[in-house]
């Protein structure tokens, strides 16, 4: 049973960093491929930054360079450091995961995903 259940969003100014979490069950006892969504009301929600089961990360060009996906050791809590946050990054973020390795070109589309978090708000002014 694939449980994820996400943490740590709030306000910050244009400029600060927030570090959000997604404590993830059920899953890392196999292959899979887990990530960062967020969404805007009116929006598609856009994958952000993902990472394998091999440690293969990758991130929207949107986030390169200011965002940073990790794990903790044993894989059990999914981390997304956000720096240097705009305006443009409020939304509300979700964790997402499926029990298998997408291929590059899947790892950041909704639709490859088939377990969700409830989503946790991140607003920059």
């Amino acid at each position: 049973h694939v449980q994820l259940v996400e943490s740590g969003g709030g306000s910050v100014e244009a400029g600060g960093s927030l570090n959000i979490s997604c404590i993830a069950s059920g899953v890392t006892r196999n292959a899979y491929c887990i990530g960062w969504f967020r969404q805007v009301p009116g929006k598609e929600r856009e994958g952000v930054a993902s990472v394998t089961s091999d440690g293969e990360l990758n991130y929207a060009d949107s986030v390169q360079g200011r965002f940073s996906i990790s794990q903790n050791n044993d894989k059990t809590t999914l981390f997304l450091q956000m720096d240097d946050l705009k305006p443009e990054d409020t939304a509300m973020y979700y964790c997402a995961a499926t029990i298998i390795v997408l291929q590059p070109a899947s790892r950041l589309r909704r639709r490859p995903y088939n377990h969700w978090g409830q989503g946790t708000q991140v607003t920059v002014s």
